[in-house]
């Protein structure tokens, strides 16, 4: 009963400070969408981690790093790399622009054909697999953790999942369709500390179990290396090459993530917010793998679900009232990343289709209504998208699930990465060139998975993007820019930061190589 007093406390507590942030009938589009370009580097560093944790870090990865150990932590550190390219390229050019969407840079260096090509790809990406993905984990991880206790909404285990995504969906909708980005962010900083505080104490109690940090070389000295050998079927070291690609297109292209930098203060801000949270980026790499790499020192490999592990842990170690801490945490990953990306989706449809498209003399509370409307929308193919990917789970449960659900939005990302360079990297490209690049990804993707489906599929990725760059570059090589005078830094102390993090990541590499 104290676990789910905490937990209602918890959901009363996120929809009144959401509340608060509600916009008016008076309040701008720009208030909506960019909380009137005046986020803090406080801000911005909290709310862009909460929003990229999500449901599958504390289950997908865990599982994944019970199986694989300290390698599943590349996904999480080499973040770093996506967020330093950001910081001194992508946002000082973004924010110059004073765009509100990626896809209006786009447009200014591509045209408006591939401009609607990008933002219809990440509208159909953001308002499938990525808000079914979160649900599903969200309400998964709930349900394994909490399955006796939330009995009472279903017998079944599989219709209550369905309940459980269902009524996530439709709490975070809400007060995201109330209050836009400035509701968003004041909810991400609270879910943040919460989601932190329970993967804290999950990761302390695991390696209590184990015996000590030291146990873990001890007891798990096969798990302790970053870098797998190249044969290893799923995350084989050269994984880092399909990743640092692929990095950019999270960190440098995806609406949800950057849409904080491009309603920063200043772009000291937003540099700074961004690197901080590259830093956090390392703490979370720990609470997230250390507690499946602990658990496999003391289970061994007797947990046949690898996607166990953490449910494992909370039910097993957990005392009353650390439960409910624990799961307020999943929530909070689940909240923070559902509302980024209705908010995220409301912009895009918002200001690169209806304001461009069907309506060009919107009033700001036309754009609003219809950023909400897309909310709407989205919250119903979100639904349908978990219920597939719930079957898709239970279909074949001994899996590490993280890894099918990238494996699919891969197919989108590596042309979204395609357009996104090329966009910077060349002055006045041929547009045609371009488009063909960004449309043959698909297929080469599909090809390169028939032909050789032995290929990690980080290193499908890694190939398919570096041909569409390929064709891109071929077709414009009089065009290609100085990628220094691309550079731009706004303090010493940016610099200083900026180096620590480049520096500090090459040192853990060979050090847990």
């Amino acid at each position: 009963m104290l676990d789910f007093s905490i937990v209602i406390f918890y959901f009363i507590l996120i929809f009144f400070v959401a509340l608060k942030g509600r916009v008016t009938n008076k309040s701008s589009a720009e208030e909506y969408f960019l909380s009137n370009r005046n986020l803090k580097w406080y801000s911005i560093a909290l709310s862009t981690i909460a929003t990229n944790i999500q449901g599958y870090q504390f289950l997908g990865m865990m599982g994944s790093a019970y199986l694989f150990g300290l390698a599943q932590a590349n996904l999480e550190i080499n973040a770093v790399q996506g967020i330093l390219i950001a910081t001194f390229i992508f946002v000082p050019i973004f924010l110059k622009e004073r765009i509100t969407t990626i896809t209006e840079f786009i447009k200014k260096k591509l045209g408006n054909k591939i401009a609607l090509f990008y933002s219809l790809s990440n509208i159909a990406l953001f308002s499938t697999i990525t808000l079914g993905a979160a649900l599903f984990w969200g309400a998964y991880a709930a349900e394994m953790v909490f399955g006796e206790q939330l009995s009472f909404l279903h017998e079944n285990r599989i219709v209550r999942i369905g309940i459980l995504i269902a009524i996530l969906g439709l709490f975070s909708a809400i007060y995201t369709y109330l209050g836009g980005l400035n509701a968003v962010v004041k909810t991400d900083i609270i879910q943040f500390s919460i989601l932190l505080l329970g993967g804290v104490v999950v990761c302390l109690i695991a390696v209590n179990e184990l015996g000590g940090w030291s146990q873990l070389y001890i007891k798990t000295p096969e798990k302790m290396h970053l870098h797998l050998p190249s044969n290893h079927s799923t995350l084989p070291w050269t994984h880092l090459l399909g990743l640092f690609f692929l990095n950019i297109n999270y960190w440098c292209a995806n609406q949800t993530v950057i849409q904080r930098a491009l309603a920063a203060k200043s772009i000291s801000h937003a540099q700074s917010g961004l690197m901080i949270g590259g830093l956090i980026k390392y703490l979370m790499a720990i609470i997230i793998v250390i507690p499946g790499i602990a658990l496999y020192g003391i289970l061994g490999d007797s947990l046949g679900e690898p996607d166990l592990a953490f449910p494992y842990l909370v039910k097993t170690y957990l005392p009353i009232g650390l439960k409910g801490i624990v799961l307020c945490g999943l929530f909070a990953s689940l909240m923070s990343t559902i509302d980024s990306t209705f908010n995220s989706l409301a912009t895009l449809w918002s200001v690169d289709i209806y304001s461009t498209y069907i309506n060009k003399n919107a009033s700001d509370i036309e754009k609003i209504e219809s950023g909400r409307k897309a909310i709407v929308f989205s919250f119903f193919t979100a639904l349908l998208m978990s219920m597939i990917l719930l079957y898709l789970k239970f279909d074949d449960p001994d899996s590490a699930f993280t890894h099918t659900l990238n494996n699919l939005r891969y197919y989108i990302n590596c042309g979204i990465v395609v357009l996104i360079c090329s966009s910077v990297l060349l002055l006045k490209p041929s547009k045609n060139s371009i488009l063909i690049a960004f449309l043959i990804t698909i297929p080469l993707n599909i090809s390169l998975q028939y032909l050789i489906p032995e290929m990690n599929y980080f290193l499908r990725a890694f190939w398919v993007i570096f041909s569409g760059l390929l064709i891109a570059l071929i077709f414009n090589l009089q065009k290609i820019q100085n990628l220094y005078k691309l550079t731009y830094v706004s303090s010493k102390n940016n610099l200083i930061l900026g180096c620590f993090l480049l520096t500090s990541l090459i040192i853990i590499h060979i050090i847990f190589h």
